[in-house]
């Protein structure tokens, strides 16, 4: 993109009171940004209104400071991550999201890009305050769809989001010497690209634009308002194949990305969980309302796989691949705990040990990975059964 052609774009999606269904209908009626601009205020409001049609006619100084920022932006890019803008039409923009009733004028990258137009997305979503068992089943997931050759599509939120950008990294890791490596993940963000929300995922985010992707529809110095993450949401949906709720309750965000999923005509998956787990309602809300209960990971690859034109490993490794690790069998106390959470005090009841010796082995334990501390002193297992 020139400098000129940047002018224009930004112009067009940046005018006061442009919004993007504005910009759309202006493009169809008049073709590039810079046709736009010339046209006279007449022809202008055709489309749309006189105060619409004086803003595009107008300079603003707001608007020339984030032309000057973009372009300076763009041009501290790197090989190793490059950085674009991509508007509406190009080759680099990503098909799946054409099919929405309302797609991003322009779309602002961070990462990889050159495999975007390719992309076979799985999204995976879930609460901000997951269970240890949750978190560990977002990354294990995650690790076997990047080896099977699908992008792990989230948000970078804290919780499920940022367990599944981990676990895609992983996965692709282990997958590198395979030919024609896909991306291993895409962060979708309510924030423009030049800042990281939230702050404790920086150095996530800094991997992922090495390794994968980070896109978003928004300026450069846009905040992490409320009303972004909705249509970050959509955005999410759009760019995959199918949704994975990990983890959710019942009020979660999560909830609207997997009902756009739906609505857009993709795949809905859930994780069912604990019934005594208000982190599991949700999912049991996706369920009974017809989302595909499942288990392991090839539960959703069995259901995705015929959209995948490539994998860069073999199909039946999917099979080899383990949703999530499997704890040593045999451990009394693992035994004892089942899989829901409980207290010290039916551990206590149901094990026989002493107060000292159970806390000393649930230490050990959860130095190990295979017990996680919930809120209000209860312990849970993690790994599969």
């Amino acid at each position: 993109m020139t400098h000129d052609d940047l002018c224009a774009w930004l112009r067009l999606t940046l005018a006061p009171g442009i919004g993007p269904d504005a910009a759309r209908r202006l493009l169809a009626a008049f073709g590039l940004p810079a046709q736009i601009l010339s046209q006279s205020r007449l022809a202008l409001e055709q489309i749309v209104s006189a105060r619409q049609a004086d803003a595009l006619r107008s300079s603003s100084e707001e608007v020339d400071a984030q032309i000057a920022r973009t372009w300076q932006w763009l041009q501290d890019a790197t090989p190793e991550v490059p950085r674009r803008v991509i508007p509406l039409g190009h080759s680099h923009y990503p098909a799946s999201l054409l099919q929405m009733a309302d797609p991003p004028v322009l779309l602002y990258a961070l990462g990889q890009i050159d495999a975007l137009p390719e992309l076979c997305g799985i999204a995976m979503v879930g609460s901000r305050n997951p269970t240890p068992q949750g978190a560990d089943n977002a990354r294990q997931f995650a690790r076997c769809f990047a080896q099977m050759g699908w992008t792990v599509v989230s948000g970078l939120a804290l919780g499920i989001d940022g367990a599944a950008h981990e676990g895609a990294l992983q996965g692709a890791t282990e997958a590198a010497s395979a030919p024609q490596r896909p991306l291993a993940t895409i962060a979708v963000v309510g924030t423009g690209l030049d800042r990281v929300y939230p702050r404790q995922h920086r150095d996530l985010a800094h991997r992922i634009a090495r390794h994968g992707l980070l896109l978003s529809e928004y300026p450069l110095g846009a905040p992490p308002l409320t009303h972004h993450f909705p249509r970050r949401n959509r955005l999410i949906a759009g760019l995959s194949h199918g949704v994975l709720v990990v983890e959710a309750a019942l009020q979660s965000g999560s909830l609207i990305t997997a009902r756009l999923a739906s609505e857009q005509g993709k795949e809905v998956f859930a994780i069912p969980g604990s019934i005594h787990s208000p982190q599991s309602r949700g999912c049991h809300a996706l369920i009974r309302q017809g989302a595909k209960l499942v288990e392991h990971a090839e539960d959703v690859l069995e259901e995705l796989r015929p959209l995948l034109a490539r994998s860069p490993l073999p199909a039946a490794a999917a099979t080899n691949a383990p949703a999530s690790p499997a704890p040593a069998p045999g451990h009394p106390v693992l035994e004892a705990m089942g899989h829901d959470p409980v207290n010290l005090d039916a551990l206590l009841a149901r094990t026989g040990l002493d107060t000292a010796a159970l806390q000393a082995e649930l230490l050990t334990l959860e130095l190990d990975g295979r017990v996680g501390r919930l809120p209000g002193g209860l312990y849970q297992r993690i790994g599969s059964a």
